[in-house]
């Protein structure tokens, strides 16, 4: 650990590196331990997250390719989030940290809190004001460059410790996933998604299965219908377009038929959507 960069900022400024460094390791590990975050049949799946800030994000020109990659991309955020905080802590590279740490932020600004109102209630644009600060800060040490010189061997040395821990730390957290569930509708199997009353006809509701898979359940004139909101070509979550009565991937366009037993109508997907099978007891629509 470099503690000649601690010394040489003010205590005001180390609380705040101290925190963003702390901070971003537990980002890293919260992301590795759980269960659902690279699980395309879960809710939590990243790719599933980012498929749900497309209709609202500035950026959803960039979250859709995200999105066709989302399980590299989670391993991406992940091991970064692990390498920032380390850096961050151990005075290894601190304004290429920053840089880092503000660019994640910038991202989640634009795609996870955009619509939060007013702004100061979410948290990621504080957290980019924070680490641009701390990049100024950074800036102000003496001999601390902008780019590390790579060919130093010294510096390659830092850089290459720090990269590896942050793959081994999140391959150690991937040993303790543990499954966490949470989300509007979440049901266990026999347990009630709905009333059957509260559905009229033509009307669907998104909710979760027993295993997180997202899921949407539709009522027709012929009765109670549920499928799978995975798309059977990449894992990319489904929705409902309420226009065409079809269930549409916003990764490439395949398009499903609810009404046709969850057919393909049109590419690049080949399978129709699994079908979650569902029955009415009484009022009450449940996961069989």
């Amino acid at each position: 650990m470099n503690l000649k960069s601690w010394k040489s900022h003010p205590l005001s400024v180390s609380v705040i590196r101290f925190w963003l460094g702390a901070t971003w390791i537990y980002a890293g590990w919260n992301k590795a331990t759980d269960a659902g975050f690279l699980n395309k049949s879960s809710a939590h799946y990243i790719g599933a997250q980012l498929t749900g800030y497309l209709s609202s994000s500035p950026i959803s020109f960039l979250l859709k390719h995200m999105i066709e990659h989302a399980s590299l991309f989670g391993w991406i955020v992940i091991i970064s989030e692990f390498a920032i905080g380390i850096a961050t802590l151990s005075g290894v590279a601190l304004s290429l940290a920053a840089i880092g740490g503000a660019s994640m932020s910038l991202i989640l600004w634009l795609s996870a809190t955009w619509t939060v109102k007013p702004y100061f209630l979410g948290s990621d644009s504080v957290y980019f004001v924070m680490w641009v600060a701390l990049f100024l800060s950074f800036r102000s040490i003496k001999g601390e460059k902008l780019i590390p010189r790579f060919a130093e061997r010294r510096e390659f040395i830092k850089l290459s410790t720090t990269g590896f821990l942050a793959v081994v730390t999140a391959l150690i957290g991937a040993r303790f996933q543990s499954s966490s569930t949470s989300g509007a509708n979440e049901t266990a199997t026999g347990a009630a998604i709905a009333k059957l009353s509260d559905i009229a006809v033509g009307q669907s509701l998104n909710f979760q299965s027993s295993d997180g898979t997202p899921a949407v359940l539709f009522r027709t004139k012929s009765g109670v219908y549920a499928y799978s909101r995975v798309c059977t070509h990449q894992g990319c979550t489904v929705e409902f377009k309420s226009q065409s009565s079809t269930l549409a991937c916003p990764c490439h366009g395949a398009q499903f038929d609810p009404s046709q037993g969850g057919a393909v109508i049109q590419g690049p997907a080949r399978q129709p959507l699994p079908k979650i099978n569902i029955r009415v007891n009484g009022d009450s629509i449940e996961l069989a």
